[in-house]
């Protein structure tokens, strides 16, 4: 009988482990749908946070119509002025999710740097490589998903 419970409290002590690491299964490098860019999420504080990593095209092209050819990618859409010059690469994307149950963040916000909007946002891991991030504008139906791989 012994055993017995010893096994159950090992059981149950190794249960709860992993249930209390599924929140940081999050944690790396995920590449956006379209393949533009890498975003790494991590901690910061109680939360999970991202920003972009790298981009398939840190520069703009030749013909860029604002002038802008052969220079490092900035925040030029962003509505104030103030962070207009600042780099895509290492810009802060993600921030404010907080784990809502098994393999999904809720409460997050994102940055959209074509568009300089934030989205309200939510993410949900369907398997160990695959993230869907669902920006939203008020209610997550009216909203748009798109897939990260790692």
């Amino acid at each position: 009988m012994k055993k017995f419970t010893m096994g159950l409290l090992v059981l149950s002590m190794l249960s709860a482990g992993s249930l209390s690491a599924a929140p940081d299964s999050v944690l790396g490098n995920w590449r956006t749908e379209n393949g533009k860019s890498v975003v790494s999420i991590y901690k910061c504080g109680a939360n999970y946070c991202g920003n972009i990593v790298s981009l398939a095209e840190p520069n703009y092209p030749a013909n860029d119509a604002k002038g802008m050819g052969g220079k490092p990618k900035i925040d030029r859409n962003n509505p104030d002025p103030q962070y207009q010059t600042r780099p895509i690469i290492g810009m802060f994307l993600l921030w404010g999710f907080v784990p809502d149950g098994d393999n999904a963040w809720k409460n997050g916000q994102i940055y959209d740097p074509e568009s300089g909007k934030v989205y309200s946002c939510k993410m949900t891991m369907t398997n160990a490589s695959t993230l869907e991030v669902r920006g939203f504008v008020g209610v997550s139906f009216l909203g748009r998903t798109s897939t990260w791989t790692r």
